[in-house]
């Protein structure tokens, strides 16, 4: 048991290995992907900052917004990552890579766990990257403990995960990069309608639902909560829980959609 434990273990390393040296042989796609978030921060923070700042309470304070905005575009950084895992899964299936590592010894979950880990350790230094960015332009966290920066990065990650899975299964489903590009949009478009920019009540009354009842919502009002000592509420459970669902949903779709490619062929 003990032996099988650590090929697995073995194998899945090899695989993450893999992932991160084609991540960092062809950066231009994760740099691309990062690109939305740093100039969405960039132009609310120094184009419209004074204005959303009053629109939502704060008087015309261009700080008080970055420290608004900046929990709901690290969370988009993560959306936004976990495309390029989408893509890349895509690529292996469609490229023949999967079948030659079938033909091999190695654990079989090992691909999908190298991929996981990868874009979930990409994605938390997208964050970083972003988060510095916030940083430099002005925000601020003095309120915050440290328990408190250490649930939200443990919220991050667990998000990371979530999304990451999810992103797999897409992957697996798309017949080629391209498709999977096109059908994880989502991952980086719900951020856009929710409360990323603006507050949930500030939104038209029969759009409200369509903001407040998706993933990134409850997960952006508990970041602010750990962060900026804003109250969290419900959201805090409520982000944990779209997190362990979307995850649990995500293994296996992917694990079905891996087995099933599998037996498809001769």
């Amino acid at each position: 048991m003990s032996s099988s434990l650590s090929l697995a273990v073995r194998d899945c390393s090899t695989m993450l290995r893999r992932n991160l040296l084609h991540a960092r042989r062809y950066p231009s796609l994760t740099l691309n992907l990062l690109l939305t978030p740093i100039m969405l921060l960039l132009l609310f923070v120094y184009i419209f900052g004074d204005t959303m700042s009053a629109g939502i309470g704060g008087g015309a304070d261009r700080s008080a917004y970055i420290a608004y905005l900046l929990p709901g575009l690290l969370l988009m950084t993560i959306g936004s990552t976990t495309i390029g895992t989408a893509v890349s899964v895509a690529t292996d299936m469609s490229e023949g890579i999967i079948a030659r590592f079938r033909t091999m010894a190695i654990h079989r979950g090992s691909v999908l766990v190298g991929h996981v880990v990868g874009s979930v350790l990409q994605s938390v230094l997208g964050v970083v990257l972003v988060g510095a960015v916030g940083v430099a332009i002005g925000f601020r966290s003095t309120d915050a403990t440290a328990l408190e920066w250490l649930a939200a990065f443990g919220l991050l990650v667990l998000f990371a995960t979530a999304l990451t899975w999810i992103a797999v299964g897409m992957g697996l489903v798309s017949p080629n990069a391209e498709a999977a590009g096109n059908n994880a949009m989502p991952l980086i478009f719900l951020p856009l309608i929710s409360s990323t920019f603006v507050p949930v009540d500030a939104m038209p009354g029969w759009f409200q639902p369509v903001a407040e009842y998706q993933p990134f919502t409850p997960a952006i009002e508990t970041l602010r909560g750990l962060l900026l000592g804003t109250g969290i509420g419900h959201n805090g459970w409520l982000a944990v829980a779209w997190c362990l669902g979307l995850t649990v949903l995500g293994w296996f779709w992917s694990a079905a959609k891996f087995d099933g490619a599998a037996e498809q062929r001769p």
